[in-house]
């Protein structure tokens, strides 16, 4: 069974302190309830609610083009939607359904733009705890996120500790560093120099397609490791068919298009077709804001009062969310006594691995979710006495 709507949470206020007459949240559901087997999946930065396949849409939805986690949730998946009520809402800010920018404000009849109240982190916990209110959900079996999907589980574990049993961190951290601060920043600005940007009041006439465009290629070098981009590119010329985004300055002709530069135009233009540019400015700074400890002494004193359990997975070619940054907050866990595993994979994907090796992350989120962190499906690879032992081998065959 699946289900995809919307909900209105009515009048909602943000941690700004400004508020909104109405927020509708955007979700879909796999799965049956059965009272205690409810799954929530926090999506990553310019995700959507479609986090698994569905047989009744095909697998468009909500304006993206695929399921962002359809090897990992699904029928006989890691995150088996035959065993778990599976819930993943779209975060307040974003255009795939959910409030954001792009949506009608009823005060004024037009597109808020940049009206809309600053959004955080915690503003999408509290606005998925109230869903989940209204689809009659409780105490969560599980919940689980990647990147800043991560972040949000985090904050699910400091905001409502008594209302999750187990969770996964998946390539994520307590906070970002200075240099990924620094480039979601020249990100943004490539946004708002854009001519078209006005003020963030674009709807109805031109949008900041460009430096949408810019911003998104940033991020996509973000996602990527140096060892991944040498294997699919090099330093290859993209061919004689292949054709610049925009006219190339006079002494382009005499240099080659590399395929690194075809690949970035082509995930620029994909982008700007599907996302809204004012939506990837509230949530890349609602990602930035995010510190774990904040109102807290440290990360161990903003968890110890969850008492069930996290596993941390990190990847060894990540360096957006690094491999130290989840071991920082397993350490923090063994502080306040929470009961904690950190599974490392050895990949070279660089961030985006949690997204493109399923048969990596699904097995440990599988033993979580059936077993705990009793279920032994955790490794870290830096050390050669510990060996994985995969469970459910046959997962992601179809």
């Amino acid at each position: 069974m699946t289900t995809r709507d919307a909900v209105s949470l009515g009048a909602f206020t943000f941690e700004c302190g400004e508020s909104i007459p109405e927020l509708e949240v955007a979700y879909e559901s796999y799965g049956e309830f059965d009272g205690e087997n409810a799954v929530l999946a926090c999506h990553a930065l310019t995700g959507s609610a479609h986090v698994a396949r569905r047989p009744d849409a095909g697998d468009e939805t909500a304006g993206q083009a695929r399921a962002w986690w359809g090897d990992v949730v699904g029928p006989g998946k890691a995150i088996d939607t035959t065993e778990y009520y599976v819930v993943c809402a779209n975060v307040p800010g974003s255009c795939y359904g959910t409030t954001g920018p792009a949506s009608e404000n009823p005060e004024t009849g037009e597109p808020y733009g940049t009206d809309f109240p600053p959004v955080t982190v915690g503003d999408w916990t509290r606005a998925q705890r109230k869903l989940l209110d209204e689809l009659g959900v409780g105490r969560l079996h599980a919940v689980v996120g990647g990147s800043v999907g991560a972040m949000n589980v985090l904050d699910w574990l400091r905001r409502y500790p008594d209302d999750v049993e187990r969770a996964a961190s998946v390539a994520g951290a307590a906070r970002l560093d200075a240099q990924c601060l620094g480039l979601d920043a020249i990100a943004r600005r490539a946004i708002t120099s854009d001519p078209d940007w006005n003020g963030g009041h674009y709807y109805g006439g031109p949008e900041p397609e460009a430096g949408l465009a810019r911003a998104r290629q940033i991020g996509h070098l973000m996602y990527l490791s140096k060892a991944s981009m040498d294997r699919k590119f090099g330093r290859r010329s993209a061919g004689r068919d292949a054709t610049r985004e925009d006219p190339p300055d006079p002494a382009a002709a005499f240099f080659p298009y590399r395929e690194v530069e075809s690949y970035l135009d082509y995930q620029a233009e994909s982008f700007t077709d599907r996302f809204d540019a004012n939506s990837y400015l509230y949530l890349t700074r609602a990602m930035d804001d995010f510190d774990l400890s904040a109102g807290y002494e440290s990360d161990a004193d903003a968890l110890a009062a969850f008492d069930g359990e996290l596993l941390c997975l990190s990847f060894t070619g990540d360096w957006h969310f690094t491999v130290a940054q989840s071991d920082a907050l397993a350490d923090a866990c063994r502080e306040a006594g929470v009961s904690v595993a950190h599974h490392v994979v050895d990949s070279d994907h660089g961030h985006d691995a949690f997204l493109v090796e399923p048969e990596k992350v699904g097995p440990p989120l599988s033993a979580l979710l059936a077993e705990g962190l009793a279920g032994r499906a955790i490794t870290d690879v830096r050390d050669p006495d510990d060996e994985f032992a995969p469970v459910h081998t046959s997962l992601f065959s179809d």
